[in-house]
């Protein structure tokens, strides 16, 4: 079973993740510096690919090794830049390229959707009180980041709607429960992702 938690900063996911499942934690993508600006779009689209990818393929090896991996934040991440398009700070011609490098990556078995995903969009006003009470924690980009709650719901609103139970809207307070479902047989199917970007409003 690979599991995905995810939200907008300040949602929780990174604190539920270590609380409950730090043993099975892939952790989310940690920034250097030398990612891609959007001069080269197919080269941003490549790497962000790559990232994902290497996350995917974590997910895998700690599944095989424990039976669970629990990713902080989805790997399958084309919902951040669908969701920068959404709101008007992104190019719509970099969400293609990276639809389509995605897309062969997910055929070729390199990356795919996660069996389940745990979404947590707190209100707006709550996500400020989180940031405001960990001051240790640097979230760069937070007020963009907060925009893109609502695209976000929208994304996995889609994802729900295509794959059925696929999606939890809750991080589970006591974490997840020990028995779950076997892993999904359309995890690297490019049709679902097909069907999502045709669900999705206004961009796909």
């Amino acid at each position: 079973m690979i599991v995905a938690v995810t939200g907008p900063s300040a949602a929780g996911k990174t604190t539920w993740c270590r609380r409950h499942h730090v043993e099975d934690l892939v952790g989310e993508y940690v920034p250097t510096g030398a990612e891609p600006d959007d001069t080269d779009l197919p080269a941003q689209a490549a790497f962000w690919c790559a990232v994902n990818c290497q996350r995917w393929q974590a997910a895998i090896h700690r599944e095989r090794v424990s039976g669970l991996a629990v990713c902080d934040d989805d790997p399958l991440k084309l919902h951040y830049s669908w969701s920068l398009v959404r709101i008007g700070a992104a190019s719509r011609k970099l969400w293609t390229f990276e639809v389509a490098a995605n897309r062969a990556a997910i055929a070729d078995g390199r990356l795919g959707f996660a069996d389940v995903v745990l979404v947590s969009l707190p209100s707006v006003e709550e996500l400020h009180r989180r940031r405001d009470a960990d001051p240790v924690r640097r979230r760069r980009n937070f007020a963009l980041h907060v925009q893109l709650a609502q695209p976000l719901r929208e994304w996995y609103e889609a994802l729900d709607m295509v794959a059925p139970g696929r999606v939890r809207w809750e991080l589970p307070s006591d974490g997840l429960p020990a028995v779950l479902p076997a892993a999904r047989p359309d995890r690297c199917d490019p049709a679902v992702l097909d069907a999502l970007i045709e669900a999705l409003p206004g961009v796909g």
